[in-house]
């Protein structure tokens, strides 16, 4: 099992920069992979972005070239510039583990990040 711990969140205005931050604890040597979601008040969870334990990343459309992941043992970051009104959301971190045969996914408690126009 691991605990997931998001951290970062908070006010900014259009334009501006904030990084987050997932601390993992536990069995983190277990992952697979791990990515942020974001939820948007009346919007289905969507990923933001992901990263391997290979170092594959993807990230959606609408946060390419803003937004970068990166991980480092056992924290997970995403550094976001140029935020927009629209990236407004409460944003969770998540983990994939398989453990033996099985999968196994985990999330954090979410961090709300919130852009004023």
């Amino acid at each position: 099992q691991v605990q997931l711990v998001e951290s970062g969140g908070g006010l900014v205005q259009s334009g501006g920069s904030l990084r987050l931050s997932c601390a993992v604890s536990g069995s983190f040597l277990s992952i697979s992979s791990m990515g942020w979601y974001r939820q948007a008040p009346g919007k289905q969870r969507e990923l933001v972005a992901s990263i391997t334990s290979g170092g594959g990343i993807n990230y959606v459309d609408a946060v390419k070239d803003r937004f970068t992941i990166s991980r480092a043992m056992n924290t997970m970051y995403l550094q976001m510039n140029s935020l927009k009104p629209d990236d407004t959301a409460v944003y969770y971190c998540n983990a994939v583990r398989l453990v033996g045969l099985r999968w196994y996914e985990d999330w954090g408690q979410g961090t709300q990040v919130t852009v004023s126009s």
